[in-house]
């Protein structure tokens, strides 16, 4: 039973990250250092949020906290030491492809923007949707050089002059 159980743990630890993918090691900083700026705006926005009389306002708040929370999670676990699950979380979303970061940071920004529309809202969760953003196009992957593109382009126009040769034809 023992054993079965470790084979699994040990190739899922050994898989390397899917952030790896094509992303350059200052890129990867970038994203975490937004990742955890982000995550203090949230914070501060979501404390200046939650000091009102409108639930509203208050449920956008508790909602930025948390986010913040969830943020400093996932890319800076050691801010999070005093929880035990904390290091495994972090070790799960960096197995997450980049697209899946942007779609689920995005995806948590935009939620307190839509409970409660104001200033402090926006600005507090501009910064982790930007962290969305950043993680969204190291998914698109890199620009491809002009030579390749304009070879790509003179193939597609002599498919097409070909096709409407034919069609003139026939």
């Amino acid at each position: 039973m023992s054993g079965s159980g470790g084979a699994p743990a040990a190739s899922a630890s050994s898989a390397p990250p899917a952030q790896e993918e094509g992303m350059t090691w200052w890129y990867r900083w970038l994203c975490r250092l937004s990742g955890v700026l982000g995550a203090v705006s949230c914070a501060i926005a979501g404390l200046f949020n939650c000091i009102t009389i409108h639930p509203l306002n208050i449920a956008a708040g508790v909602w930025m906290i948390m986010n913040a929370f969830i943020l400093l999670l996932c890319e800076a676990p050691f801010c999070c030491q005093f929880i035990e699950f904390a290091n495994t979380v972090a070790e799960k979303v960096d197995r997450l492809r980049s697209w899946q970061k942007a779609v689920f940071y995005c995806g948590m920004a935009v939620v307190p923007i839509v409970i409660s529309l104001t200033l402090t809202t926006l600005l507090g969760n501009a910064i982790a949707f930007a962290t969305g953003v950043l993680y969204g196009l190291s998914a698109l992957g890199k620009k491809g050089d002009a030579i390749s593109y304009a070879r790509i382009q003179q193939q597609r126009q002599q498919a097409d002059e070909e096709k409407l040769a034919e069609t003139l034809e026939g």
